[in-house]
C-alpha cells in the first residue's frame, strides 16, 4: 500500500434550478459535510513504483499489511481491491454494509469506497490491487470494469465464495504473482491478460451466486429511479418528485419498485438518507442538526423520529456505537 494521504470531496450534485431551496446555501452545506467526512478518513494510493519502473497491478500478502490496518482500520482506497481471505474469520464492512469473512471468501471495493477492518481478526489472505488504466490501455472495451457485477453501482454483494474453483482461482493469483516478481520479465501484456482472465472468471462465479443485474432492474424506470434518487436524495424526499421527473404516477412507480427491488418507493428514499445519515454520524462532527440541515430536513424531530425508526437508535445512541 501506498502512503496515507487526507482526501476531501466528492463529485458535483446536480441540482435543479427550480428547487425552492436556496441552492449556494444547499451547495456550501453540502460541500461542508462532504468535506468533513472525508477529511477524517485516510485514503491509501497506488505504489506504483514498488518494482522500479511503474507498473498498476500487484498481489499483497495481507500479513504484510496488517500495519497499516492496524493504525487506519477505516480507510478508502484509490484503486480497485479484490481481497482473497485463505485462512482466519472475522469482519469487514463496506460504506456501512458489514460482511462475515471465512477461508474462500472473496471481497470487492472500489476507488472511494469507506472499508472498515476488525483490529482484532487475524484474516489471512492475498489482495490483489490494480488501477483502472492498467486495463484500459490496452483493452478496447472501455466499460469492462463498470461492467463487472461486483464492481457496478448497484451490486447486490461485495462478497462470494470461491470454493467450487478455489483451485483455478489461487493457480492464476500464483501466475501474477509470479509474473510480478519476474525480475527479467514483468510482461505487461502477460499481467493485463491474466488479470482480465480473473476478473472475468470471478465474474461468471459471482453472477451465479446472485441475481443478475439486469433482472433484478428489468425495468427502464427502475434504473432512472435509481439515478435520479443517488442525485437528488438530499434535496427532495417525496414519490411525487421522482414519479414526475419520470412521467408517470406515484402509485405506478411505487408498484414496479416494489416488484423489482422488494421495498417501496419510499422505503428506497428514505434508505438512502439514512445511509448517509450514518455515515456523517460516523465519520464526522457535525451535531445532529447539522445532518439534519444537510439532508434539507427543516424539522429537527421528524428526522430523529425517522432515524430511530428505521435503524431502533437515535442519532446520538448510534454515534456513540459507532465510536466506540
Amino acid at each position: 500500500m501506498g502512503k496515507t494521504k487526507q482526501t476531501g470531496g466528492y463529485a458535483a450534485l446536480p441540482v435543479k434550478k427550480n428547487t425552492t431551496i436556496s441552492l449556494s446555501a444547499l451547495w456550501n452545506a453540502y460541500l461542508c459535510a462532504s468535506n468533513e467526512l472525508m477529511k477524517s478518513i485516510p485514503t491509501y494510493h497506488f505504489y506504483k513504483t514498488k518494482y522500479g519502473e511503474e507498473l498498476l497491478v500487484d498481489v499483497v500478502i495481507l500479513d504484510n499489511i496488517r500495519k497499516y490496518i492496524k493504525k487506519h482500520p477505516v480507510h478508502t482506497l484509490s484503486y480497485f481491491d479484490v481481497t482473497f481471505i485463505t485462512k482466519g474469520n472475522g469482519c469487514f464492512s463496506i460504506d456501512e454494509k458489514p460482511y462475515a469473512l471465512h477461508p474462500e471468501d472473496v471481497v470487492f471495493s472500489k476507488p472511494g469506497e469507506i472499508r472498515s477492518w476488525s483490529k482484532t481478526d487475524m484474516l489471512q489472505g492475498y489482495a490483489l490491487i490494480f488501477e483502472e488504466e492498467f486495463l484500459l490501455s490496452f483493452f478496447n472495451d472501455s466499460s469492462f470494469i463498470q461492467n463487472l457485477s461486483y464492481f457496478n453501482r448497484e451490486r447486490l454483494s461485495a462478497k462470494i465464495n470461491i470454493t467450487p474453483i478455489q483451485a483455478r482461482i489461487y493457480s492464476l493469483l500464483q501466475n501474477i504473482r509470479t509474473e510480478i516478481t519476474n525480475e527479467q520479465s514483468k510482461d505487461k501484456h502477460i499481467l493485463r491478460a491474466l488479470l482480465y482472465e480473473m476478473l472475468a472468471l470471478l465474474n461468471r462465479e459471482y453472477e451465479k451466486s446472485h441475481v443478475p443485474l439486469e433482472e433484478k432492474f428489468e425495468n427502464r424506470h427502475i434504473d432512472n429511479f435509481i439515478t435520479l434518487v443517488d442525485t437528488y436524495f438530499k434535496v427532495h424526499h417525496t414519490i411525487k418528485f421522482y414519479a414526475g421527473e419520470l412521467c408517470i404516477t406515484p402509485n405506478y412507480l411505487n408498484e414496479i419498485v416494489q416488484k423489482s427491488i422488494g421495498t417501496s418507493s419510499k422505503g428506497y428514499i428514505q434508505h438512502k438518507i439514512i445511509q448517509e445519515s450514518k455515515r456523517l454520524l460516523s465519520y464526522t462532527n457535525l451535531s445532529v442538526s447539522e445532518i439534519a440541515r444537510d439532508l434539507n430536513f427543516e424539522n429537527l424531530s421528524y428526522f430523529i423520529r425517522l432515524f430511530r425508526k428505521l435503524t431502533r437508535f437515535t442519532p446520538l445512541q448510534y454515534r456513540h456505537n459507532a465510536k466506540r
